[in-house]
């Protein structure tokens, strides 16, 4: 055997043993179940923050915590592009108007987060120019507790948040419920 000599090599295609042979087979799935499932996987956030907990927001999209692992990594710049809504921070009066006009042009079914103690109930400031929690304003579907929270804590809202988003059917939500 060197360069010079020949061998001849027997190839034989390997039978299939264990049933399988290649062929399409059939796999059946509830179609609410499959677009629960596409939804679950496939949040668009709003690019959206208020105070210091939008720095936490923001370092949950860095390399070291990889939100993107969720299926969230796309921040959306539009409202019309979005279906997920994170309020991270305080909300003021002023801004009040504002969230509810991003929430109403969201795409449907949307969804909202309120990442931090001022989000949820308001924080520290209990006075006339802050709004005691935004489900004041627009219906809230998960809390994220802290001040401010960590990525992690914002990871782990967005799992509570794919659980529930998996659960609705096609044309189940409505905005409001």
């Amino acid at each position: 055997m060197g360069l010079n000599g020949t061998q001849e090599i027997n190839i034989t295609p390997a039978l299939p043993t264990d049933g399988k042979t290649g062929e399409m087979g059939m796999v059946m799935a509830n179609l609410s179940e499959l677009v629960g499932w596409g939804r679950k996987y496939s949040l668009h956030p709003l690019l959206f923050g208020l105070a210091c907990c939008a720095i936490e927001q923001i370092t949950a999209g860095m390399s070291r915590f990889d939100i993107s692992r969720f299926g969230s990594e796309v921040f959306r710049a539009s409202p019309r592009q979005a279906d997920l809504l994170i309020v991270s921070g305080r909300v003021s009066n002023k801004m009040a108007p504002v969230i509810q006009r991003l929430h109403a042009q969201m795409l449907e079914p949307n969804w909202v987060i309120a990442m931090g103690d001022c989000a949820s109930v308001g924080g520290p400031f209990n006075n006339y120019a802050i709004i005691q929690g935004v489900d004041k304003l627009i219906p809230v579907d998960v809390y994220v507790p802290g001040c401010p929270p960590r990525p992690e804590a914002l990871f782990y809202a967005i799992t509570r948040l794919q659980e529930k988003v998996q659960k609705f059917g096609i044309g189940e939500r409505v905005s409001g419920s």
